[in-house]
């Protein structure tokens, strides 16, 4: 059941709101989550690209979290003619820690089926035969006549453990299925300007969430990729075309990235606050207002056939077994820049409240020592030991900011679900970093959760180089020890200045739910 709350708010202190914006690197670092694990570059559908988790900045919407999971990554738009749908034999899922334990109390699981119309026409000699594409003339409505293949998918609500809690089917009217919109196929299918996005809005459901008393809405489909990076440059040993900026207006003209002509596949959900906390009236400055979130996708374990299959959509395949997790995701980056590449697959499979396998990935981040190799700094890596500061954030978070009211050490994004949220225009890109840095008050970015506006390579950078020891400072003012001063930082000031080359404020987005872009089209 979903614990209805209301919320306060506060000023956080800008000490506080520092820590909190570098403090992220941990998990965050250089990319999105394509293809970050060795197995899961051969089940492309259930890879999860990027997890986000904030207060909506919707005009009137703004009691509301949104919590996006996007699946399938690096999406050609011209990709046909089967597209990109998700795996009817998988189990798409966003979780909600609401007291700390690193398990979920809440889960939102999502399951697709692809069914084929066969849609035929008469061929010369008066023969039906089968159509070769995904649609027979122009697309216009939800279910169109002219779309081929339909797809569709439904949405539970466990509460308690994934597996064996209480699920409970989200309804569109009387019926539990939903339908998704096909891809942005091109002009021919959707003519007319903004005929796919008018298509897609039909989408976007307006739905009562079991045990919530506020409406909340859903969407899936196909979206342009939100994340700015230079993903080939970064993982060619980080050969960045900026590594320094001392210019401010530098930023402002970089370029969009690598994965501005990419699509993905998106899962989102907006639900009233209330419903996701534990604790009614929990207020900014009381750990309550906190949860973790994740997204994961799990596939069984057996598949068999009753017979030689006939097509993708044949229903005689039969999964079978207990669901195995293969693809996991929370806060950005950490399988891809901190886990290494031994237990990428394991951590794929892995829960948070397992995560102290993994410490000593945090404990002695390796990525620090990467930059400093290949930038040839001269020995700019962080000298802390332990890099408690990465701790905090990474396994903890962080004390009057996103530490919920049971400290459990494991990897989730984090959220502080009474700080209000900040109007588009008003964002610092660069979160709490930049709000800090800007002496402004627009404290609800990463990594208190993640807005789709928020830098996070330029952030991670700069923590993951000692931003936090910095501002811990020689008083140890934020907790993290003695030994992380500005002594134990070579790069001192210079690592506020990281920047990868690319503008995450230039990514196109939408004001309004579900705040990622219409996807790219086929026509070019």
């Amino acid at each position: 059941m979903l614990t209805p709350t209301a919320f306060g708010s506060r000023r956080l202190q800008r000490t506080a709101l520092a820590t909190a914006a570098l403090l992220t690197l941990t998990g965050a670092a250089l990319a999105s989550s394509h293809r970050e694990a060795p197995a899961i570059t051969g089940t492309p559908k259930v890879d999860a690209t990027d997890f986000y988790m904030f207060r909506s900045y919707e005009a009137n919407r703004a009691g509301y979290v949104t919590l996006v999971a996007n699946y399938l990554p690096l999406q050609d738009a011209y990709g046909g003619p089967n597209y990109f749908k998700l795996d009817p034999n998988a189990l798409y899922e966003i979780h909600v820690d609401n007291n700390g334990d690193a398990k979920e109390d809440i889960s939102f699981q999502f399951r697709f089926k692809n069914e084929l119309k066969d849609i035929m026409v008469p061929a010369p000699l008066g023969t039906m035969v089968s159509i070769p594409l995904t649609q027979a003339g122009a697309i216009k409505d939800v279910n169109d006549a002219n779309s081929n293949v339909r797809e569709t998918f439904t949405l539970d609500v466990v509460t308690g453990d994934r597996r064996s809690g209480t699920r409970t089917a989200v309804m569109n009217g009387s019926s539990p299925v939903f339908d998704k919109p096909v891809d942005n196929i091109g002009t021919k299918t959707f003519p007319g300007a903004g005929a796919y996005a008018a298509y897609a809005a039909k989408h976007i459901y307006t739905v009562n969430m079991p045990g919530c008393a506020m409406p909340a809405k859903v969407f899936v489909g196909q979206r342009q990729d939100p994340f700015a990076v230079n993903l080939g440059t970064i993982f060619d040993l980080v050969n960045a075309p900026v590594a320094f900026i001392t210019d401010p207006t530098l930023i402002g003209a970089a370029g969009p990235g690598d994965l501005a002509d990419k699509n993905v596949t998106t899962l989102s959900l907006e639900v009233h606050r209330d419903c996701l906390i534990t604790k009614a009236g929990a207020a900014a400055n009381d750990p309550a207002a906190v949860i973790g979130g994740w997204t994961t996708a799990s596939l069984r374990q057996g598949h068999l056939h009753s017979g030689s299959p006939k097509s993708g959509y044949d229903t005689s395949a039969v999964k079978a077994g207990p669901w195995t997790q293969v693809s996991r995701l929370g806060m950005p980056l950490v399988n891809e820049v901190v886990i290494g590449l031994k237990d990428k697959d394991k951590f794929n499979a892995s829960k948070p409240s397992g995560d102290m396998q993994f410490a000593s990935y945090v404990t002695n981040p390796t990525l620090p020592v990467l930059i400093d190799a290949v930038l040839g700094l001269g020995g700019a890596a962080p000298t802390n030991p332990g890099r408690v500061d990465l701790q905090t954030v990474f396994l903890t978070g962080i004390k009057g900011v996103n530490q919920m009211s049971t400290v459990t050490p494991s990897e989730m994004l984090r959220l502080n679900t009474g700080i209000e949220p900040v109007p588009f225009a008003s964002q610092n890109r660069l979160g709490l970093v930049g709000n800090i840095l800007a002496g402004g008050t627009d404290s609800a970015g990463f990594p208190n959760g993640r807005r789709p506006k928020d830098d996070i390579v330029d952030i991670s950078l700069v923590a993951m180089m000692g931003g936090l020891c910095m501002a811990n400072g020689t008083t140890d003012a934020l907790g993290f020890g003695a030994a992380c001063n500005p002594s134990a930082v070579p790069l001192k000031e210079t690592s506020f200045k990281l920047h990868d080359g690319v503008d995450q404020a230039t990514v196109p987005l939408l004001p309004a739910f579900p705040y990622l872009n219409t996807p790219i089209g086929g026509t070019k």
